[in-house]
């Protein structure tokens, strides 16, 4: 069979399962099918192979890790602390608590390193308090399901982990090249709120107050040390991603116990069952995806991209536009965790063949398959903010495009002038340039 034809078959197939509402993680294996029946070279036995060696690396134990410690902040009211001093310092904005909705979920996703637990969590809090303050809904919706995406791109980052994973780059660098474009995002989520605010008349949320700023930072500096003992231990060398996982677990769970006294034992078992339900799902995904990224290898086909697409363009800027465009439009009916699978590998040689940086190249990755987040028809955090705001998703379609479109100005930006993400990696760790 040739690479033209094994790609288009696979690529077909999988979009016309998910059409049909079928599980992404199942519909790469059945995409799969077809080539099995029609490829005598390719075994059920080898695809088995396949799947157990993808499970080999060590740090894809640090997802159930991160998301329990997510769930356990969730649960012992870390996020309404977080609220709390959010509101001290930003509530002064017009509009306040579109901004603090913003600025929790920057600080959040320095915990958790999760969009869906931002969305869940964050949305399930404000998005009342925000209709509540006669905030329409539809932005209500918008601004949570929007500002929940960087719980993926600020470190730490369970999809950065997949990637440096899968591609084997270094995850330190990682986290170290997300913290500008995650910042950058949520300020131009805030800018945008501002020109929400002054349009609709929204309300401040409270004025300035330096004594209650202290009192709300005291209140929640403990859980704000979480991403400092998490990202310098492993910047530093002193701990490996999947020891830092497990390190958060245990702090979260000192908090929640020991000072917050916010949690009792009984609440741990529902947390331990509800974080291996969703690590189950993301781990599965890494299973199937790994064996669809395999049948396209083994047919050569990034190496067919790279002969049809390599022409177009030598230039890195030009090629890391196309490659953000492919990554943008698989995101939007795919979960990050498979697409990371399949198309880091696949579109690696791109990248290398134009001289993009690999750090550079995953996080201009990251962040454009984390849009995919709140665009139909996947948007998982869309979805939730939607469920929790009581509507429609497509209701909040204006808004969301709104917020989309000064994140794809930022990502614009991160792809032209590589400097913005590469500085602090360069500072902290020129070893690996």
């Amino acid at each position: 069979m040739s690479p033209l034809s094994v790609f288009l078959i696979m690529f077909g197939l999988l979009i016309l399962l998910i059409t049909c509402r079928v599980p992404v993680a199942f519909s790469l294996a059945f995409a799969v099918i077809p080539i099995l029946i029609l490829e005598p070279r390719v075994t059920p036995l080898m695809m088995l192979l396949r799947i157990m060696r993808s499970y080999e690396s060590f740090i894809l134990l640090s997802i159930p890790f991160f998301l329990l410690a997510a769930n356990i902040m969730n649960k012992s009211g870390i996020t309404k602390r977080l609220i709390g001093l959010s509101k001290s310092i930003v509530g002064v904005l017009p509009g306040g608590l579109a901004h603090v909705n913003i600025v929790v979920s920057m600080l959040f996703a320095g915990l958790s390193g999760s969009s869906t637990a931002d969305a869940a969590g964050i949305g399930s809090i404000l998005i009342p308090a925000m209709i509540e303050e006669k905030y329409d809904r539809r932005f209500t919706v918008a601004v949570t399901a929007c500002s929940s995406v960087m719980g993926v791109i600020i470190p730490p980052s369970i999809n950065m982990l997949i990637w440096g994973g899968v591609l084997n780059v270094s995850v330190a660098a990682l986290f170290l090249a997300g913290m500008v474009p995650g910042i950058l995002i949520g300020l131009s989520q805030m800018i945008l709120v501002l020109f929400f605010a002054w349009k609709r008349k929204y309300p401040v949320e409270e004025k300035i107050d330096f004594k209650n700023i202290v009192r709300h930072t005291k209140g929640s500096l403990l859980a704000l040390l979480t991403p400092v003992i998490i990202i310098g231990g492993i910047v530093g060398g002193i701990v490996t991603p999947t020891e830092a996982s497990l390190i958060a677990v245990v702090y979260s769970l000192l908090l929640g116990l020991a000072i917050y006294l916010s949690l009792s034992i009984k609440d741990i078992s529902p947390l331990l069952l509800k974080s291996a339900k969703l690590a189950s799902l993301s781990l599965f995904a890494v299973g199937t995806a790994s064996i669809y990224g395999w049948v396209l290898a083994f047919f050569k086909i990034p190496g067919f991209i790279v002969n049809t697409i390599g022409y177009v363009t030598t230039s890195p800027i030009g090629m890391l536009f196309i490659i953000v465009a492919i990554f943008l439009v698989v995101g939007t009916f795919m979960d990050t965790i498979p697409a990371i699978v399949i198309l880091g590998p696949l579109l690696r040689p791109l990248a290398e063949h134009a001289g993009i940086h690999p750090i550079h190249f995953a996080i201009a990755g990251v962040m454009a398959l984390s849009f995919g987040l709140i665009t139909p028809p996947y948007g998982l955090c869309l979805l939730i903010a939607s469920d929790i705001g009581g509507i429609n998703c497509m209701d909040a379609i204006k808004e969301v495009g709104m917020f989309l479109l000064v994140m794809l100005l930022v990502l614009s930006l991160i792809v032209i002038f590589p400097g913005i993400s590469l500085f602090i990696p360069k500072l902290l760790m020129p070893q690996i340039f």
